[in-house]
């Protein structure tokens, strides 16, 4: 029996958004290994769960066969990538990007297989800093319009705000970085996110018209939710892959607590799960639907972490509804002298200091609400405190909600 093409798993799964010549890729990709790019700036020092959709399409195409470059660009982050943005990117130095760049590695070979043979790391810097201006503008701006260009999403929204040369280049150097992909490593398709569509298309087409050969653009799925919202967002900031900016318990929490409609999409895009099994997670009724999201956030969890933080995340979730159980990963505020003499163990301030709240008004309003808990007891008035008795050995859990906690105790 012949493996299913993995156009048509992509599709499935709810990988796919737009192709430039659909028919003539899903026959390509049926009969031939096919050597693809996705292109990421390596603007932070970690992944977060955006970037991690891509990386799944990616995953399933190397695992049907097909073979991935991972273009890291050190050289287009200099510029920055207008799509999606209203403020231009703040500068980085070769050497914070050269760094970012190996933590990315690091993260990617937990679903890429970069062994002789397989995914390729590239970076673009080594075609684009060396460039002429004046020779690149002679080669590669001329098949460039600007009208085409200005009437794409990532340009129209800056307009009205002000868009530099510099940033109208982006599109130019991205297409130039398919163009080299091409030549160097035979590379005829580029992948990437929705909001990539304008930039990846005129790679695309550039190759068309300098080489006379077949090139394809195909994007994919951004992580929203059902109403359209960016997915990937808490109160502490992104849900990145490195767990020393977002604790594993964090980010297993952010997984069990997505909204009911969203499960079955994050299990799809997110998990290597049988559609059969994600269908089934999915359509389960009322309060059983909780069993999808056990399943999302342990999967995904083991995925991005390993086995063993999964299991510790798990049980230390499951510690803090059923009451005991083991809380060593949940993430915690350890109290200085100094802090506990500033804070008085006053509940607004300890919210401030363990991130439960912005400032001591919003834990106030919070408390106000019946939405602050000391363990399973509500707290009743913004003067509460804690005890110096409840903050000795393993502490207390203070609880936002459903989805905030930190356990407080002495330094």
């Amino acid at each position: 029996m012949m493996e299913r093409n993995v156009y048509d798993v992509l599709e499935e799964r709810g990988f796919l958004k737009q192709c430039s010549h659909p028919e003539e890729l899903h026959e390509l990709l049926g009969k031939e290994k096919v050597t693809f790019y996705i292109g990421f700036d390596p603007t932070a020092d970690s992944l977060h769960i955006g970037h991690y959709v891509q990386l799944m399409s990616m995953a399933h195409m190397q695992r049907a066969g097909h073979k991935p470059i991972a273009l890291l660009g050190n050289g287009t982050a200099f510029i920055g990538d207008p799509s999606g943005k209203t403020d231009m990117r703040s500068l980085m130095s070769r050497e914070q990007l050269a760094h970012n760049a190996a933590c990315f590695q690091k993260q990617m070979s937990r679903l890429l297989d970069f062994s002789d043979g397989g995914a390729q790391l590239v970076y673009n810097g080594d075609w684009l800093y060396p460039l002429n201006f004046l020779d690149f503008m002679r080669d590669i701006g001329v098949h460039f319009s600007v009208n085409r260009m200005l009437a794409a999403d990532c340009y129209k929204n800056r307009l009205e705000r002000g868009l530099t040369f510099f940033e109208m280049g982006y599109m130019l150097m991205q297409g130039y970085d398919f163009l080299e992909l091409h030549r160097r490593h035979n590379c005829v398709l580029q992948m990437g996110g929705d909001d990539q569509w304008s930039n990846i298309l005129g790679g695309a087409d550039l190759i068309r018209k300098k080489e006379q050969k077949p090139a394809f653009a195909l994007t994919t799925a951004l992580l929203t939710t059902s109403d359209g919202k960016k997915m990937g967002k808490t109160e502490k900031g992104a849900v990145w892959l490195d767990k020393e900016k977002c604790s594993v318990f964090d980010f297993y929490q952010y997984w069990r607590n997505v909204g009911d409609e969203d499960v079955k999409m994050c299990l799809s895009l997110l998990t290597f799960l049988p559609m059969d099994e994600v269908n089934r997670l999915g359509s389960l009724p009322g309060e059983q639907i909780n069993e999808a999201k056990r399943v999302l956030a342990y999967t995904l969890t083991a995925q991005v972490h390993g086995e063993e933080e999964a299991k510790i995340a798990q049980t230390s979730a499951e510690g803090l509804f059923a009451g005991g159980g083991d809380l060593s990963n949940i993430p915690s505020c350890e109290l200085t002298p100094a802090m506990i003499e500033e804070s008085g163990l006053r509940i607004p301030d300890l919210m401030v200091m363990s991130k439960l709240a912005v400032s001591k008004s919003d834990a106030r309003r919070l408390i106000e609400g019946g939405g602050v808990f000391v363990g399973d007891e509500k707290v009743a008035t913004a003067s509460a405190a804690l005890t110096a008795e409840q903050i000795e050995g393993d502490g207390v859990i203070l609880r936002k909600g459903k989805k905030g906690y930190c356990r407080i105790r002495k330094a």
